[in-house]
């Protein structure tokens, strides 16, 4: 049995399906009260965020911002000034001209310090479903890349976001410092609450409009179990708006509101991991088909 960065055990099976078991060590140790809810600026988001370089780092990914894993920066936000946060990428080099990038934030609201009141201070928020369960998805699908058969056309640039609690920051600075040209990402996949899959509802995948090819992509695409819709919409409440607004075609997956979000409760015995897993199935399906096309078209707002 080896053990994972961060103190999580796992017999990690060999094969590159997404795993409900993996999933939910992962999101079990992420909205562990160990890690208070992985606030901007608290030490819990910093240990998620060496979390995550670590798993990165396991599975071969190589680092684009020099040796490092990290993108650091800082922000304003109301009256509290220069707030550190960091994202966290790794990329897959298959030696190919364009790169498809897929995120997940890994902050939460933490202990809510820097909320002003909005939420109650000094409460652990643990942020399972937002959004421990994205970047449960987010190695997932690295892994998935990594360890699979072949060699795909495109390279992978993965993502863990921070600060996006607090007004879409990483991704907002990593448009602004890109680490690799823009108009070279293929596109771009955020999963943001993909862990409580309502049967009724199904999954909503966003961006569907922000591409020419997208429909045609998502024709006869389906996963036993896992209903899905889409919705038109490139910009949104989460990071893919600022890959969008930056003339990039993205997709957007999320399995919905629910009681507990953005509260202390959103706690990990809620995820849905199969479900989730077979979420993940659909998401690799549509990466695949999208994969076959040398290039998408952008399509801005109408």
């Amino acid at each position: 049995m080896m053990m994972l960065a961060g103190g999580m055990s796992a017999a990690f099976a060999q094969d590159s399906i997404p795993d409900a078991r993996r999933i939910g060590e992962i999101v079990n140790y992420l909205a562990s009260d160990k890690l208070k809810g992985r606030g901007t600026a608290e030490k819990g988001g910093r240990t998620a965020s060496r979390f995550v370089a670590r798993q990165f780092k396991k599975l071969g990914l190589k680092p684009v911002n020099g040796s490092s894993y990290f993108q650091d920066f800082t922000f304003d936000r109301n009256a509290h000034k220069n707030i550190p946060s960091r994202n966290v990428a790794g990329f897959l080099d298959n030696g190919a001209a364009r790169t498809i990038i897929i995120g997940a934030h890994y902050d939460h609201l933490g202990t809510a310090g820097l909320f002003d009141g909005k939420y109650p201070i000094g409460q652990i928020h643990n942020g399972a479903d937002d959004n421990a369960s994205g970047v449960a998805g987010l190695l997932e699908l690295a892994r998935h890349y990594v360890k699979n058969a072949g060699k795909e056309p495109f390279n992978f640039l993965f993502i863990a976001f921070g600060g996006e609690e607090l007004g879409l920051q990483g991704s907002k600075y990593y448009t602004a410092h890109p680490l690799m040209p823009l108009d070279k990402v293929h596109f771009m996949l955020n999963m943001d609450m993909i862990g409580r899959y309502n049967p009724e509802r199904g999954i909503g995948i966003g961006g569907f409009g922000s591409a020419q090819e997208w429909p045609e992509v998502f024709k006869d695409v389906q996963q036993p179990g896992i209903k899905h819709f889409t919705d038109a919409a490139g910009k949104g409440a989460s990071d893919h708006h600022n890959f969008y607004v930056n003339k990039v075609p993205v997709l957007f997956f999320h399995t919905g509101g629910h009681d507990d979000y953005h509260k202390p409760t959103d706690d990990a015995p809620k995820l849905q991991a199969a479900s989730e897993a077979a979420i993940l199935q659909l998401g690799i399906q549509l990466i695949n088909k999208a994969m076959t096309y040398t290039e998408l078209h952008y399509v801005g707002e109408k």
